[in-house]
């Protein structure tokens, strides 16, 4: 069977996550939590024979996979595609900023209205469509072989979706950990889910689990 096993590890937190601060694509760095996030994350796997490393190229991912490539002795190769959705006008605003100027859009935000896009932002439909192509190519790439994909909440959801084969407004019950372990087996028939939210290398960490920021 033509398979490719791919790790796929949420970056570290930042103080946005703290804050509940739509982050999107602004570019925030780790802060020290997710530092630490990143190092246990890179021990926890250092040993597995990963073959290459892809990351979204927002800092936060970008330093969670430096972590990993560090362990690893692999260089972060810029994966432009597994950037975090675009929030356009929602980013740099907490969710209550958001749902106080924002009524109307807030509400069809909060209910995964498929095709709603903040001003200058991406839909639920869009984003999805743009994850699990740049998933899937980049998995194709490596048939037979084991590659992390180091990115952000919102992707690690499509990606949960996409193996688990969940409509895009079904209510999510699964977490979106900042550096969990999430393991994922691509095929040509499409994503399946192996492994799911491992933060056993996390046992110590009171990071929150933000999913859209």
């Amino acid at each position: 069977m033509q398979a490719t096993r791919i790790i796929a590890i949420r970056h570290g937190e930042t103080a946005w996550n703290v804050d509940t601060r739509i982050q999107g694509q602004l570019d925030i760095p780790l802060n020290e939590t997710g530092r630490w996030q990143a190092s246990r994350m890179a021990q926890a796997l250092a040993d597995n024979p990963i073959h290459a490393i892809y990351a979204s190229d927002l800092l936060r991912a970008r330093e969670t996979a430096l972590a990993l490539a560090q362990a690893t002795d692999l260089p972060v190769l810029d994966a432009p595609g597994l950037r975090e959705r675009e929030f356009g006008i929602f980013e740099g605003k907490t969710f209550a900023e958001i749902a106080a100027r924002w009524p109307e859009e807030s509400l069809r935000w909060r209910k995964r209205d498929p095709g709603f896009a903040p001003e200058g932002g991406e839909s639920l439909l869009q984003f999805r469509q743009r994850v699990t192509h740049t998933a899937q190519a980049l998995a194709e790439r490596h048939v037979g072989e084991l590659i992390a994909l180091v990115s952000h909440g919102g992707v690690m959801d499509v990606l949960y979706r996409a193996a688990t084969r969940q409509d895009l407004q079904a209510p999510r019950t699964w977490a979106l950990g900042n550096a969990a372990i999430n393991r994922l087996l691509w095929t040509p028939q499409g994503f399946t889910l192996v492994g799911w939210s491992d933060t056993n290398h996390l046992l110590d960490d009171e990071s929150l689990d933000e999913a859209t920021a």
